[in-house]
Order: C-alpha cells, then sequence, then structure tokens
C-alpha cells in the first residue's frame, strides 16, 4: 500500500449514474471543500458487498452527516451503468454517491487494488473506508485481505 493519512486524494475521474447516463465528475468536484467518508468494495452485487458493506452505510447516512460528514461515497472497479443498477437493486436514492471507477484509476492512484483474476474479476479495488476534508485523508481503514471489518460503517462511525 503506497497511500497513506496526511496525502491528498488523486483527481482522477469517476463517472457517477444520472437519469440521463453516466456523468464523468472529477475528484476534485467530489472531495474539494467537504468532509467526505468514501468507501469502496471490491464489486458491485457481490455477496458481502452487498448484504452488508453498502447497507451498512446507508443505514448510517444519517450518523455519518450528525458527525460532520458531507457525504457519504461507494466506490468500485465497475461502471456507472452496474452501479446504477446496484443502487437501485439496494435502494439507496441520492444519500450515497454512488461513483464509478470503472478502469480503476483511482484505486490504482491510491496503491488499493486487488487481483480478483482467480474469480474471473480482473483487477479490482481492495475493500477500504477512508474519511478525508478538503481532499485531505484524515483517517484510512484498509481490510486484511478476505475480512470484513475496519471499513464497516460502524467501525468507521466509532474511529472518526
Amino acid at each position: 500500500m503506497t497511500f497513506k493519512t496526511g496525502d491528498s486524494l488523486p483527481d482522477t475521474k469517476f463517472s457517477t449514474p444520472t437519469e440521463d447516463g453516466p456523468k464523468p465528475i472529477n475528484g476534485i468536484e467530489v472531495f474539494s471543500g467537504k468532509t467526505v467518508v468514501l468507501f469502496a468494495v471490491p464489486g458491485a452485487f457481490t455477496p458481502t458487498c452487498s448484504a452488508r458493506h453498502l447497507p451498512g452505510y446507508k443505514d448510517q447516512v444519517a450518523a455519518f452527516k450528525a458527525k460532520g460528514v458531507d457525504t457519504v461515497v461507494c466506490t468500485s472497479v465497475n461502471d456507472a451503468f452496474v452501479m446504477k443498477a446496484w443502487a437501485k437493486d439496494q435502494g439507496i436514492g441520492d444519500e450515497i454517491l454512488m461513483l464509478g471507477d470503472g478502469n480503476g484509476d483511482f484505486a490504482k492512484a491510491l496503491g488499493l487494488t486487488m487481483d480478483g483474476s482467480q474469480f474471473g474479476m480482473g483487477i479490482r479495488s481492495q475493500r477500504y473506508a477512508l474519511m478525508a476534508k478538503d481532499g485531505v485523508v484524515e483517517k484510512l481503514f484498509v481490510e486484511a485481505p478476505g475480512e470484513f471489518k475496519v471499513s464497516a460503517a460502524e467501525y468507521v462511525l466509532e474511529n472518526i
């Protein structure tokens, strides 16, 4: 892992689902001037991501806002179409900003990729969460391979 607390988040491009199709959005638009909690998952519709990770953040959005978080972001190495379908499946409205990192540029820039080729998934994002203020990471929670503990919404809430 190359990324650490105190580092500035990269200004990579994401895509976000809209009613009119995918909309490109720069990291600077997402992170500048705000307190953001971002969590990353290896893949939309995957078991842990769908059963626990995204629902945990959905359930805790108000608690994050009460702690001064402006935006809760979910990202995955998926395209905006997949992120939109996953959000719809999970009942996510606009309370969580769903960002597709289709080419994995953000995950690569952070040094937080994993190789899911043995599962037919290619290069994906590791499971992690972070809190950033004005684009600078103040807290970083990176999971050990195969685990789901420190990036869970409840854990992050207790530790920010």
